[in-house]
């Protein structure tokens, strides 16, 4: 059975540092800059027999936007829907009702998202985004 839990203690930060470093969206991350985005956010740990095995976070006002972020399930684990019972958990959380938009990004996992309601942007002409210059030329496979 896994368990989950947002007791900020129990996250393994070394496991979700090897995680994202290995990510599409965050390669090479600096652990320090994990654990301060964490530290500024509401994190999420999926633990079986002890072990940390997913992870998720969200950022938000607990008003009006939330940003959903780093959700990952570790490989053994995953297609058995834990990815989508930890974005689940979020959106059942008291802190996150009445919110107007949720927010995220992703590559490759739509159908998570979409089996919980996420959608692409109604008016995407009115969505924008600044970038850091070396996140972006690594986006566009310029280095």
């Amino acid at each position: 059975m896994i368990e989950l839990s947002d007791d900020f203690g129990r996250i393994d930060f070394a496991r979700v540092h090897g995680w994202l470093a290995s990510s599409y969206w965050s390669p090479g991350i600096a652990r320090d800059l994990v654990e301060k985005a964490a530290a500024g956010s509401h994190c999420l740990g999926a633990y079986e027999g002890g072990e940390q095995v997913g992870y998720a976070r969200m950022i938000s006002d607990k008003a009006t936007f939330g940003w959903l972020a780093d959700v990952w399930v570790d490989a053994a684990g995953r297609g058995q829907g834990l990815g989508r019972r930890m974005v689940q958990w979020f959106l059942d959380h008291p802190d996150y009702q009445g919110l107007r938009r949720i927010a995220l990004t992703t590559a490759d996992a739509h159908g998570v998202y979409e089996a919980l309601g996420f959608h692409a942007p109604i008016r995407p002409e009115n969505y924008m985004e600044r970038i850091d210059p070396a996140a972006a030329a690594r986006l566009r496979g310029q280095s």
